[in-house]
């Protein structure tokens, strides 16, 4: 496996690549890796020649300070697990690297309503830096296919709006959320929960099954969601959103009336455990 540590040493390789007819798959992290991740590297190498992963904690996605310090950094572990599964290339730049001029750069992308709703709402100035990191990563990988998680719905979607807004060709291939055997969707952050706060964890999921086992039952629209929503809060839980909404276009829209059966429904659950923020999301309708 390739390393690379500086952008410029990074495209002229990825050039060579590119020059022997070879087609690219890419799969951006900000590390502490696991099977979720992994699983997008696995898809990459099925559908691409050469598979790319970057290793990279974004300061310019995290509105809270205290989260970005406290996200977890396990370099060799993940390289490791990379190489387990036989990753081509690993890039690991530095933030100087990725931001030589300076986290402040006056760029703004136009993401429309998606950036105000669930993610956007709570947190604010969030999908802005994902878009910077995003943009600065495809300049210099340039890929064919880009590979995200569906545990991030919003963020896919997001990145979905942004290859439009730059032009980029690359295709966004978006995977199926990895969980663990309870259910719990596969992240980063369950790292730092208690033992006893990753058990009770499994409620986020168990949220969501409530919602698409009783979608469509008679139940007024969100009636569900708030019940979900009040469950979590009982146990322990600091929800800040439980919400039905529909996906049309690439944008997402709270449900207000009822879905015709043609179209996709999500339900999108984010709850503060522990000290500890988990998302999770879980198509109820239809597909992406």
């Amino acid at each position: 496996m390739y390393q690379f540590k500086r952008s410029i040493d990074l495209k002229k390789h990825l050039d060579l690549v590119r020059k022997s007819g070879k087609t690219i798959g890419f799969v951006p992290t900000m590390g502490a890796l696991h099977q979720g991740h992994l699983s997008l590297i696995q898809a990459a190498k099925k559908e691409t020649d050469v598979t790319v992963c970057s290793i990279f904690v974004n300061p310019t996605q995290f509105n809270d300070p205290k989260d970005f310090e406290k996200y977890p950094i396990t370099i060799e572990a993940d390289i490791k697990k990379l190489n387990d599964v036989s990753t081509d290339i690993v890039f690991l730049p530095s933030v100087e690297e990725m931001y030589p001029n300076g986290l402040s750069e006056n760029i703004h992308y136009d993401f429309g309503d998606l950036e105000t709703i669930l993610e956007g709402k709570f947190r604010p100035g969030h999908f802005q830096g994902v878009g910077q990191i995003v943009h600065k990563l495809l300049d210099i990988v340039q890929p064919n296919k880009l590979f995200m998680g569906q545990k991030d719905l919003q963020q896919c979607l997001i990145v979905s709006k942004l290859l439009k807004i730059i032009g980029s060709s690359a295709e966004l291939v978006v995977c199926p959320t990895e969980r663990e055997s309870d259910g719990l969707a596969m992240s980063s952050r369950n790292a730092r929960l208690s033992p006893a706060a990753r058990k009770k964890a499994v409620a986020i999921y168990q949220a969501l099954l409530h919602i698409r086992n009783n979608f469509g039952k008679g139940l007024l629209f969100m009636e569900s969601a708030h019940e979900a929503f009040d469950g979590l809060k009982a146990q322990g839980f600091e929800p800040e959103y439980v919400d039905i909404l529909t996906l049309n276009n690439g944008d997402l829209h709270p449900l207000d009336h009822p879905a015709d059966e043609n179209t996709t429904v999500v339900a999108a659950v984010a709850a503060w455990l522990d000290g500890v923020r988990l998302i999770d999301n879980m198509i109820i309708q239809g597909r992406i």
